[in-house]
């Protein structure tokens, strides 16, 4: 106990040292981004309309294959009489886990967008694939009523899931490589996105030799930053509860923020962060975070100085669990996998031994979940809700790559308005069709996090990490609740 409170005065005297500062790898320089071949883009852009949908209807009927037949699922037992009333009943809200809902639904979403992708369709085209496999699930493939928020969950953040994992696959693939590597490279590219593996396997073009890479994005400039050490977690409630755990942590920026091309596609600029916890009472994901820019358009560029205006579309994915039996809650939960809204973006690199970037960001979420202190009903224990989000920081570095100090912040409102009514009875209640968001409120959720990355050796860091979670909901049929937990990370950082 004195030893994290060691920790967490330790972080808060250095977040008075970077008040306002992003968390963003160290890059101050991009390097140009090398061109696709004309040969390969003609070669991968040519549309195969049957393979895509034969794989986005194949994937559907073999999950519906081993939820019936072999794990035997109640849902899984469907016949006309099911999708009649499925069709005549219409969409509710259902009742899954966050992490089926918000991570496994988008993740879904992404196979079928990648179905499409990898078969000669750009983003937007993908995006209906992913809409027409959900819309097929729901309508056929379960005998419970469709669901409302999946229909949104599975297409949108399949696409941001789909779009980050064909890119990361493309610059895994080389089709001039022979032997040993060409395997790794086919097996890596399968494992980051199965569908288009997939689909290369199908055409034959996993073991093809071409003369150039197949690349569809050339050689994109990507720095990416990989962070392994020890959290520590603590509860504020009536007293505080604490645990402590392995950490390890991803984050990635592809492309240039600033770079406008004549002919832009959405995604040619995203950023990841990712969070898994190795800690017992904790989830395994424990953030995902992404951003990817759909437009942008330059809008000073000058003496070093550049800023730039965009749209963007934002994934954001925040879970924990009950620390430990001290208090039994849980600290937060907060899923937004629709979500798109407007960005500006800065960079001052000509200040003598300094450089600073920064961002803002405001966005209409159409889709989200936050915690709920009342609201049990089968798997869930959130509300569903739609709203808005703000999210803006900074990132300074000292001597170019020796010292970074950067801090975020995010701040949520969602909005629960198709709540149960306030007389329910909760003995009759099924929770197969109970058709409510969850309970009517209006929640906030704020993340302020701080990190500084001290040069050790090369590429290898001393990284501090803290984040503090605020949620404050006001319930219309029950006591509000304010919840803070805070977070830190003692890490080694090795930066590519």
């Amino acid at each position: 106990m004195k030893a994290t409170k060691f920790l967490l005065i330790t972080a808060l005297l250095l977040i008075g040292t970077t008040a306002g500062m992003a968390q963003r790898p160290i890059r101050l320089q991009v390097r140009p981004h090398e061109l696709p071949d004309s040969i390969d883009l003609q070669y991968y852009g040519k549309k195969n309309p049957w393979i895509a949908t034969s794989e986005v209807v194949g994937l559907n009927l073999g999950i519906w294959a081993i939820d019936r037949f072999i794990q035997k699922a109640d849902f899984a037992y469907i016949n006309a009489h099911t999708i009649r009333d499925n069709f005549k009943h219409g969409f509710v809200w259902d009742n899954d886990q966050m992490g089926t809902n918000m991570f496994l639904h988008p993740y879904h979403g992404n196979l079928y967008f990648n179905s499409a992708r990898s078969n000669g369709y750009n983003y937007w085209q993908s995006g209906l694939y992913a809409l027409g496999g959900s819309a097929m699930w729901e309508m056929f493939m379960e005998n419970e009523y469709p669901s409302a928020n999946d229909i949104m969950a599975t297409p949108i953040g399949g696409m941001a899931l789909g779009e980050l994992t064909y890119r990361a696959s493309d610059i895994v693939l080389k089709d001039n490589a022979t032997g040993w590597e060409r395997f790794g490279r086919e097996a890596a590219a399968l494992l980051i996105a199965p569908t288009r593996g997939l689909t290369r396997i199908i055409n034959g073009d996993a073991w093809r030799h071409r003369p150039t890479t197949g690349r569809q994005f050339g050689i994109p400039n990507v720095a990416i930053e990989f962070s392994a050490g020890l959290r520590s977690i603590e509860l504020k409630d009536e007293i505080f509860d604490e645990g402590a755990g392995g950490v390890f942590q991803v984050n990635l920026e592809y492309g240039d923020r600033f770079e406008v091309e004549s002919t832009p596609s959405p995604y040619d600029y995203f950023t990841l962060n990712a969070e898994l916890n190795t800690h017992k009472s904790q989830p395994g994901l424990g953030q995902l975070n992404i951003v990817g820019r759909l437009i942008s358009t330059e809008l000073l560029d000058k003496k070093g100085m550049l800023m730039s205006l965009g749209m963007y579309q934002h994934f954001d994915y925040y879970d924990s669990d009950t620390i430990s039996d001290v208090s039994a809650k849980t600290p937060y939960k907060l899923g937004i996998p629709a979500s798109v809204g407007a960005g500006l973006m800065f960079r001052d690199a000509k200040r003598g031994n300094f450089a600073l970037d920064a961002y803002m960001h405001a966005n209409v979420v159409g889709l989200g979940a936050i915690l709920s202190d009342y609201y049990n009903v089968d798997n869930r224990n959130y509300n569903l809700a739609a709203g808005y989000s703000l999210k803006a920081g900074a990132n300074m570095v000292f001597k170019r790559d020796f010292l970074s100090l950067s801090a975020s912040y995010e701040y949520y409102r969602l909005y629960t308005w198709d709540g149960y009514p306030e007389d329910i009875d909760w003995a009759t209640v099924n929770p197969h069709t109970l058709d409510a968001q969850g309970d009517r409120s209006v929640a906030s959720f704020g993340v302020f996090s701080t990190r500084t990355d001290l040069k050790l050796w090369k590429r290898l860091y001393a990284t501090l990490h803290f984040t503090h979670y605020l949620r404050s909901t006001h319930y219309h049929y029950y006591p509000s609740v304010k919840s803070s937990t805070c977070a830190l990370r003692l890490m080694l950082t090795y930066k590519l």
